[in-house]
């Protein structure tokens, strides 16, 4: 394809652009234009985009959009994430306190600028409860409610995967909800799935994610397949990204 660019993301907090034709439309984040991070090292969220991508397809979950590493962007090497149009209602978000959808699951409440109540939630559903697996074992830091998109057929899609696979415990997420909920026999399935192959995914990982922190990961799809349930927010660490939208 031809890397045309198309537009800037203007809010993202490192340089993403929209490139392509027609329909084959691309999200580029270019290593070079990255900030860095206190936490996370240098030059490499591209290859943690990655990495998430290939941990959805390793447990047969489509709610990542294909994304690869490449070197002819025009800025150079960075992620190519396939875009998402997104079109369907919400499934998470700041809602006021009255309108809070019946079929969402409430995670905290607050006020807005004007000091009206509110409430941050999100949807019951299954595609929303793999994305919360998903993110615990990748150890999600920033899995904010506009990074959980619906297409026009209605597929939830979650994007924005950079701050993932740390080897310290970092998980920030609005996915809540699902705390202390059994996971479900399916997706228990594809865990064990995970686990029973990991050999094979952390193969295909390996120039993307260094040793510790695969190691960390595989020790997170452990506890999860032993307890059997989300688990709840650990103490020490923000539980939600900021700001959580």
């Amino acid at each position: 394809m031809t890397a045309r660019i198309l537009a800037r993301f203007p809010y993202a907090s490192n340089v993403t652009l929209l490139l392509g034709e027609a329909e084959d439309r691309w999200v580029y984040k270019p290593t070079s234009g990255q900030q860095p991070l206190w936490d996370f090292p240098e030059g490499n969220l591209a290859q943690r985009e990655v990495a998430t991508f290939l941990l959805a397809q390793a447990l047969g979950w489509e709610v990542v959009p294909p994304t690869v590493l490449r070197s002819d962007g025009p800025l150079g090497p960075g992620s190519w994430q396939r875009y998402v149009d997104a079109q369907g209602p919400p499934v998470a978000g700041v809602v006021p306190a009255g309108e809070v959808p019946p079929d969402w699951c409430a995670v905290a409440s607050g006020e807005d600028a004007d000091g009206a109540a509110v409430v941050l939630g999100h949807a019951e559903m299954p595609a929303l409860r793999r994305i919360a697996l998903l993110d615990l074992v990748a150890n999600n830091a920033d899995r904010k409610a506009g990074h959980l998109l619906v297409d026009a057929a209605g597929r939830v899609w979650g994007i924005d995967h950079g701050l993932t696979f740390h080897e310290e415990d970092k998980l920030r997420t609005v996915l809540w909800g699902f705390a202390g909920e059994l996971i479900e026999p399916d997706d228990q399935a594809a865990l064990g799935g995970l686990r029973d192959g990991w050999e094979g995914f952390a193969l295909s990982v390996a120039d993307l994610i260094a040793p510790p922190e695969l190691l960390a990961a595989r020790d997170r799809l452990g506890g999860l397949l032993a307890g059997g349930r989300f688990p709840l927010p650990a103490p020490g660490w923000p539980r939600l990204p900021w700001p959580p939208v």
